[in-house]
């Protein structure tokens, strides 16, 4: 029964509720699902790579003989056969990494807004790269910390620069391999300094690795994780190797920093879900990722071979854009009087979607800048939609 005549609830929103808002990339996404549109936009992994028979076969097997314990409510660090499976993958023959300290999450977005919570309180110092991971910076600004940009180049992050601005500094943010939005990859120089910095600077090191396996060109980098077990934490998730429908990622730290993050985890959801992740483990327990990654790098190194060449065939001089060695993304950056904002507008209009550079900046943005991601696009889409791109670009150098 509806009661009539109540008086309307004024909402009150606090602070914190007041300062959030919307995930650019998400709202391009809604206007990518029209057919018609070329995306270029999403950093979603390719569904072709989805190992749809596997995971079924895995789900059935793990209800038809665990079904009442997958039901059931799971402890808040996580499936144990399925951590130390993570922990003995990440372990070295110098750094030993033990199952408790992995922390299973509801992917990886989960983790970031974990450590926001228990690192970060109003005004401190958070060390992010120029330009950042848009998520990164949704999930740490609901903390209210001090952004800090860390200049980049071709070869990623810039220790010198951490070591001028990281006085004080609660955490930096880093995406070492094939880096989100940029595609560019960390040294194994620079990396090697970094940790030497941050370790001299007592900075914790978050290292952010959803991409390192997708490594197409080159062989992997060390992880900066086994350079310092002690200073790094590292994240994972399952999206980009599974599916990132199963919504399952996780922490690696010090014991210390991981029992805060089980408490602040026990608080926002209980535990991820007992039967994901019993599902993943029944999946990669044998080997499978060994098998099924590579058919994921040549996929993807074939789609980006495929977008360069397109690029070089129909962008017009003056834009530039990184090559990268693996992973989802490529970075244009436009001649400086083209507003990228403003192009996205005119390029929707045209059937054709990227993400504004704007988004992925902490401070000052550089506003003639895109990205792009090449992984969900058939080959005869790229080449149209890219030539469309150019043209639109090119118009404006005229102007």
């Amino acid at each position: 029964m509806k009661l009539d005549n109540l008086t309307p609830i004024e909402w009150k929103f606090s602070e914190r509720a007041e300062q959030l808002q919307s995930s650019m990339i998400r709202e391009i996404l809604k206007i990518t699902q029209r057919p018609e549109v070329i995306s270029f936009a999403g950093g979603l992994p390719s569904p072709e790579t989805f190992p749809v028979e596997r995971m079924r076969a895995a789900f059935d097997k793990v209800l038809s003989t665990s079904g009442k314990s997958a039901l059931q409510y799971g402890p808040t660090d996580g499936y144990a056969p399925l951590r130390e499976f993570i922990a003995n993958s990440l372990s070295t023959n110098g750094a030993k990494i033990s199952p408790d300290q992995v922390l299973m999450v509801s992917g990886s977005q989960q983790g970031l807004d974990l450590l926001g919570k228990v690192l970060l309180d109003e005004g401190s110092k958070a060390l992010v790269e120029t330009p950042s991971y848009l998520g990164a910076l949704q999930a740490f600004s609901v903390y209210r910390p001090e952004f800090v940009s860390v200049e980049m180049d071709e070869h990623g992050l810039l220790p010198s620069a951490v070591a001028a601005k990281g006085e004080g500094a609660r955490l930096l943010y880093s995406l070492p391999n094939f880096q989100n939005p940029t595609g560019l990859t960390l040294s194994t120089e620079r990396r090697i300094e970094l940790v030497e910095t941050c370790a001299r600077m007592r900075i914790p090191l978050l290292e952010d690795d959803p991409y390192g396996a997708l490594c197409y060109r080159g062989e992997p980098l060390p992880k900066m994780l086994n350079m310092n077990p002690d200073g790094v934490i590292y994240m994972g998730s399952f999206s980009k190797v599974l599916t990132p429908g199963i919504r399952l990622g996780y922490v690696v730290a010090p014991h210390k920093l991981i029992r805060k993050l089980e408490q602040a985890k026990q608080a926002a959801d209980l535990h991820t879900a007992q039967l994901t992740q019993m599902v993943v483990y029944e999946v990669i327990k044998d080997g499978f990722l060994d098998e099924h990654i590579p058919t994921i790098r040549t996929f993807y190194s074939g789609q980006c071979d495929i977008m360069l060449d397109a690029l070089s065939k129909h962008f017009p001089a003056g834009v530039t854009w990184t090559k990268p060695d693996g992973g989802m993304f490529i970075w244009v950056k436009l001649p400086q009087h083209i507003d990228s904002m403003a192009l996205s507008t005119e390029a929707i209009a045209q059937n054709v979607a990227f993400v504004p550079g704007v988004p992925f900046y902490a401070g000052v943005p550089e506003t003639n800048t895109l990205r792009l991601s090449f992984v969900t696009v058939s080959p005869e889409r790229i080449y149209e939609g890219i030539e469309k791109l150019g043209k639109l670009i090119a118009s404006k150098l005229s102007k």
